[in-house]
């Protein structure tokens, strides 16, 4: 009986998600290579499933770089069509212990806009609390239109990537590329950025609610270290533009609250030594970045 007891305990605390020290999202680039998805009603403007890469890309960034014990898979990063069956092979083959399914919006009905979060049914709590944060940023943090968290039986039929992969998924459609100014919104950087910050707090919030025991917190280098500070800008630059691609560095863009108008700094590093971050000083000036210069973090 003793036992019996034990191992119901230990069945539950994994349930709860103890036990665990880190955990493996995988996002989920919605179509993609001869699946275009929603098209937009202008063609200057992105299709669905460059869009979904693009954001995807972004989510996984910020999971990757500012959370300690997570790591970060993709059922594709570049445009390519895995088919659904590959989608949710790889999710239930992988270890994985969340999915992350990222798409835009279409209607015939060109004033309809706003966010959305799917979930297969609401069975999977784990499901509905995580897509729960999602509306809640959109709606608070990112001053979005939400719609509100969807069910198979809301749009009268299951997703495939919700019913049957075993982890708890859900599905954000970020917004509609058919809504003339949601569309247009979605192809700027900035609101790319919005949409995907909102859902990387969401995703925060959420691992720390299902896992209280696994620290978070991204590693912290111990002692000075130094970053090579590049550029200044008023509006923020994508730090995957081609200018910095050719650096061979990877860029880091700051948000300062200063009162100039160069609200936007980028930074390559950090570097444990004055020595190396010279040497990339050095380096990036030779590229034509003249002004780059050392910056101390203590």
């Amino acid at each position: 009986m003793l036992k019996q007891l034990m191992f119901s305990f230990f069945v539950l605390m994994l349930t709860l998600g103890f036990g665990k020290t880190s955990v493996t999202i995988l996002i989920d680039p919605g179509h993609g290579g001869k699946d275009p998805g929603h098209l937009p009603n202008s063609s200057e403007l992105l299709q669905e499933k460059d869009l979904n890469l693009i954001i995807s890309k972004k989510i996984g960034h910020y999971l990757e770089h500012n959370l300690a014990n997570v790591k970060v898979m993709y059922t594709r990063t570049t445009d390519v069509y895995p088919t659904l069956d590959d989608r949710v092979h790889m999710a239930n083959s992988k270890n994985i212990d969340y999915m992350l399914s990222i798409h835009c919006n279409g209607s015939p009905n060109v004033a309809v806009y706003g966010t959305e979060t799917h979930i297969h049914n609401f069975s999977s709590q784990d499901a509905y609390k995580w897509a729960l944060f999602v509306e809640q940023q959109f709606r608070t943090r990112a001053g979005r239109k939400s719609r509100g968290v969807k069910t198979g039986a809301d749009i009268g039929h299951s997703l495939q990537i919700l019913k049957y992969t075993k982890m708890p998924t859900i599905l954000v459609e970020c917004g509609f590329v058919t809504n003339a100014s949601e569309g247009a919104y979605l192809n700027t950087l900035y609101g790319q950025e919005i949409i995907s910050s909102a859902v990387f707090r969401a995703t925060r919030a959420f691992l720390k609610y299902k896992h209280p025991n696994i620290d978070f917190s991204p590693e912290m280098a111990s002692g000075p270290t130094y970053k090579v500070q590049i550029m200044s800008s008023i509006d923020p630059l994508d730090t995957n533009i081609p200018e910095f691609k050719r650096l061979g560095y990877d860029v880091e863009r700051v948000t300062t609250n200063s009162t100039s108008m160069y609200k936007y700094k980028y930074f390559i590093g950090p570097f444990k030594t004055k020595k190396e971050a010279r040497r990339a000083q050095k380096d990036i000036q030779s590229k034509g970045y003249k002004d780059a210069f050392i910056v101390n973090f203590e």
